[in-house]
């Protein structure tokens, strides 16, 4: 009995064995399974390289277009006339006279922009101001002079001219329809190196950083593009260009702190440069339509104007209007101190900036629609601009200054023989300007303005441009009177 129940127990325990090494032999043999767990990208802030490179806007085409139309300005003046300091020094040699030092070249450099295929370039007032000779060189490396068709100190635009055929040339875009974060191209000559071409974006528009109010220019319109393009020494007169390749801006000025780019770079919009360039090119010189009014910023309207003018301000809107000058056009349109204009042509204007750019589009003569807030309500005006004399009609004498308020023109050759002097321009025309208030009389002969030589109209202008408060006049009457005048530019 008790050898048949070992018998059974080592026979279960065979069965058993034998059992587990099937099962364990069939499952060791099966092929495992490999399974590819599939990452999730989220869709939106990660990026493969080649999307990256997709999202990109490709700039090749603009570059290319417009490198070809973009001029390197090269000009040389003659330096700082050596002035004795002494008035009698002047009065016994006579002006230009006795023996001093000749005053040694100034050299300066720029870029330009090609708008017509003969010739006609447009660059910054400040790359050619107070030049003798302008040369241009082209991409292919050839050179031309140039001649100065017109410069307009208040926009810093200038048109200069080179006689060539079938030149590259940038055609006109649209400013007005640029976006703010829009990629745009910088095309210039920076350090004296050719064809340079950078890339940004428009960081903001109708900007005003006061440079050409700094420059004594009281009508100065400033309302910059302002990018991220680097810009810098050089670049002055050179174009801003969007994705098409069409001119949108003309390079003029950077923020900085050490002369070289660091950070933001502003144009003068090509609605503003546009017309300018019209100006010079058929009248010699910016025809600007005036409303006739002082205005600031509505942020920037104190407690105690805002009383007494005896207006509300309930909203940081459009421009304020802080007085009316007498007999211009908006006071025949109706405009009084104390109205805010919300709107030019159907156009909301914001800041002084934008006001200013809407109103240079125009001419004098010609109508703007306005759209003024008063008392609370919005009322429409129509003003007819006028000039800087107060009429309607186009200035066509280039020589009326209107800081001064005076007309000046070249002094003939013989005029010049027979008073003993080199050089000189003729006061023709005294009006109630600077010049009345400081006893100039028509005939004068400006021969120096704070020591520099004037020897053209534009050298003059030049020098009134580049004072800081006043002006020191050299000068003889035609019977031989040698005379110095101090103008006073603030009164």
């Amino acid at each position: 009995m008790n050898a048949k129940r070992v018998f059974y127990t080592f026979a279960i325990a065979v069965i058993s064995a034998v059992t587990g090494v099937y099962v364990f032999s069939h499952i060791n043999n099966s092929e495992p399974k490999i399974i590819t767990i599939k990452e999730e990208v989220p869709a939106v802030g990660h990026f493969t390289s080649s999307t990256a490179q997709s999202s990109l806007p490709d700039l090749t085409v603009a570059a290319e277009n417009s490198v070809h139309a973009v001029v390197h300005v090269k000009t040389k003046s003659r330096g700082k006339d050596y002035y004795s300091g002494n008035p009698f020094y002047d009065f016994f040699f006579g002006p230009g006279g006795g023996n001093r030092p000749q005053p040694q070249p100034v050299m300066g450099a720029g870029s330009g922009v090609i708008l017509t295929t003969d010739g006609y370039i447009v660059t910054n007032n400040h790359v050619i101001d107070n030049a003798d000779e302008i040369e241009v060189t082209l991409n292919d490396k050839r050179t031309f002079e140039a001649t100065l068709v017109g410069a307009d100190p208040t926009s810093d635009i200038a048109v200069i001219k080179i006689e060539g055929n079938d030149l590259p040339f940038i055609p006109y875009g649209d400013s007005d329809n640029l976006k703010i974060g829009e990629w745009v191209l910088a095309v210039g000559n920076p350090f004296n190196l050719t064809s340079t071409v950078t890339a940004g974006i428009v960081s903001a528009k109708a900007r005003s950083i006061n440079i050409i109010a700094n420059r004594n220019q009281t009508l100065g319109v400033e309302s910059f593009i302002q990018t991220d393009a680097a810009v810098n020494p050089g670049n002055s007169g050179g174009a801003l260009v969007n994705q098409r390749g069409e001119l949108v801006g003309i390079n003029t000025a950077i923020a900085s702190r050490t002369g070289s780019f660091s950070g933001y770079s502003f144009a003068v919009p090509v609605s503003i440069a546009k017309k300018v360039v019209a100006d010079l090119m058929e009248f010699g010189e910016v025809q600007r339509g005036l409303l006739g009014v002082s205005i600031l910023e509505v942020s920037n309207v104190t407690d105690e104007l805002a009383d007494e003018l005896g207006v509300t301000i309930d909203k940081i809107e459009g421009v304020f209007i802080g007085s009316v000058a007498p007999d211009g056009g908006a006071e025949e349109a109706g405009l009084k101190a104390g109205d805010i204009i919300l709107s030019v042509n159907g156009e909301n204007v914001n800041s002084v900036p934008e006001l200013q750019e809407r109103v240079s589009l125009h001419r004098p003569g010609e109508k703007v629609n306005l759209i003024v807030l008063r008392d609370g309500k919005q009322k429409p005006f129509v003003v007819t601009l006028r000039n800087i004399r107060g009429t309607t009609g186009i200035i066509s004498s280039s020589n009326f200054d209107e800081t001064l308020g005076a007309e000046v023109e070249a002094v003939s050759s013989d005029n010049l023989r027979r008073l003993g002097i080199r050089y000189g321009i003729q006061v023709v025309e005294v009006g109630n300007g600077s010049l009345h208030q400081s006893g100039v009389k028509e005939g004068y002969i400006i021969t120096k303005v704070n020591s520099v030589a004037i020897k053209s109209v534009e050298d003059f202008k030049s020098a009134i441009a580049n004072a800081d408060e006043g002006l020191f006049l050299t000068g003889i009457y035609p019977n031989g009177r040698v005379v110095y005048y101090a103008v006073n530019l603030n009164e």
